[in-house]
């Protein structure tokens, strides 16, 4: 195993509280209209982008090093996963022209919740790999 594989569980807990909490601070913007909650969501969201691309990448070469393709929940997670890391970068990328068009701004809307969506299946699915299917039982 490489350097940049062992450190994808490291990494992977940053940007899914990152864009998570853009996620949430971005909700409270639209429900309280104050701009300065969007401004703390698109610093979030700019930098869990950032985190997300390397950490899909680190789970790239965690899987190839460790000889998991063709396992179905791998796959899964994997290009959930790489989706996800995409759609936080097109969140990320929206974040420059948001202020100015309505359809922009909705688009970085769509962009951030899809991202926090498929952030939380692919999380529950690293957790079904490391943990196994009991892993949420007390």
């Amino acid at each position: 195993m490489t350097l940049a594989s062992h450190i994808h569980p490291l990494l992977v807990h940053f940007p899914i509280g990152l864009v998570l909490i853009a996620a949430l601070f971005e909700a409270v913007a639209i429900g309280t209209g104050l701009e300065r909650w969007h401004t703390v969501a698109v610093a979030n969201v700019q930098a869990g982008a950032a985190f997300a691309v390397v950490t899909a990448i680190t789970g790239w070469l965690l899987a190839k090093s460790m000889a998991m393709s063709g396992m179905q929940a791998v796959e899964w997670h994997r290009w959930l996963g790489t989706i996800a890391a995409l759609v936080v970068l097109g969140a990320a990328i929206t974040t420059a022209q948001a202020g100015r068009s309505t359809t922009v701004r909705r688009a970085y809307h769509v962009a951030l919740f899809g991202a926090a969506a498929l952030i939380v299946i692919t999380g529950h699915l690293g957790g079904l790999l490391v943990w196994g299917a009991d892993f949420l039982r007390p």
